[in-house]
């Protein structure tokens, strides 16, 4: 067992988070992490929340537009790309149905419009209907580990954000709707016949509910681990520095830093090589430092793309493993 299945298998974590710089393999570990839990006999959902995918490109096979699809050459593993344009338009769909919801019941003649272009244009939109669409997919509860590869660090930092910003949101909102709907009662000279309940608010409190199961989900340490994706380079390692505080500030439980692309041993006497192993070697005692006890495994750089199931297999095999931990 290499370094990087120990320790997946120590964690025994239902939800695992990949992170980092664009470009450090986030894509490539997250496949190899979710290929090691199907092989474990747990039915696994592998799903990228970036917006420029390559879960498809990995495995070499179309993923988007397909929903869930099943990987070819597994037993246990679907993969889902969410698509960012297709789930924008249905938040917004859904946002606008409820502002109208909203003025049709405060019996408010306005143009929806300039409502409905205020919250469906704001900058933390996007995210808003991506944290949404995860929630889904993590409250559907239909597989038994979720590997999460997610988008770059400032969008992912957004998007883990958006838990903490949405339940304060909707707190006030109900607060809000709640007195309107009270004072709307005590001005009003019509009696009502019956008490109808508001489903402005109904539908606020159901969406309080699944951000506060998410967030209980997120924040305990037995269900959930994010791991940190870096190269043995300076950029990189200050982004998962960072990275690290942000998520420790949501309390989010850390799995781990994982260094990929380290360099063999090799013999040869090509000055560009030495000069470059000497360098990583710099890198590497830094991230020592830096992290100690969180680096989980350094995953060797291979002579070719990491493509299909069969070269996924390899980042997990014992042979294929640096034992630098």
């Amino acid at each position: 067992m290499s370094e990087f299945t120990e320790a997946l298998a120590k964690s025994k974590t239902r939800y695992i988070f990949f992170g980092g710089k664009g470009g450090v393999g986030k894509t490539v570990i997250a496949s190899a992490a979710a290929l090691y839990t199907a092989s474990c006999g747990e039915k696994t959902l592998l799903s990228s929340t970036n917006p420029v995918h390559s879960l498809s490109s990995c495995f070499g096979q179309k993923f988007m537009g397909k929903g869930e699809t099943r990987v070819e050459g597994t037993d246990n593993l679907y993969a889902l790309e969410i698509e960012t344009s297709a789930t924008v338009e249905r938040y917004r769909e859904n946002t606008r149905g409820k502002i109208l919801d909203f003025l049709k019941y405060a019996d408010i003649p306005v143009d929806p419009t300039p409502f409905v272009d205020a919250a469906t244009t704001n900058p933390a939109f996007e995210e808003s209907a991506m944290f949404d669409n995860v929630m889904d997919v993590m409250l559907q509860n239909k597989y038994d580990c979720y590997v999460f590869d997610t988008a770059p660090v400032a969008h992912t930092y957004r998007l883990l954000g958006m838990s903490r910003m949405y339940d304060m949101w909707l707190s006030k909102m109900i607060k809000s709707r709640e007195e309107a709907v009270s004072l709307k009662k005590s001005l009003s000279f019509k009696k009502e016949k019956k008490e109808v309940d508001d489903p402005m608010v109904q539908g606020l409190i159901e969406s309080r509910r699944r951000t506060e199961e998410i967030r209980k989900l997120l924040t305990n340490p037995e269900l959930t681990s994010f791991y940190f994706v870096t190269l043995p380079l300076a950029l990189p390692i200050s982004v998962v520095e960072r990275f690290i505080y942000w998520v420790r500030e949501f309390q989010i439980p850390v799995g781990g830093v994982i260094v990929n692309q380290v360099m063999p041993p090799t013999d040869s006497k090509s000055s560009f090589i030495v000069n470059k192993q000497e360098e990583q070697k710099h890198y590497l005692e830094l991230i020592d430092r830096k992290f100690k006890d969180l680096v989980v495994a350094k995953i060797p750089m291979f002579e070719g793309e990491i493509r299909g199931v069969q070269m996924l297999k390899m980042v997990l095999d014992r042979d294929a493993a640096l034992d630098f931990c």
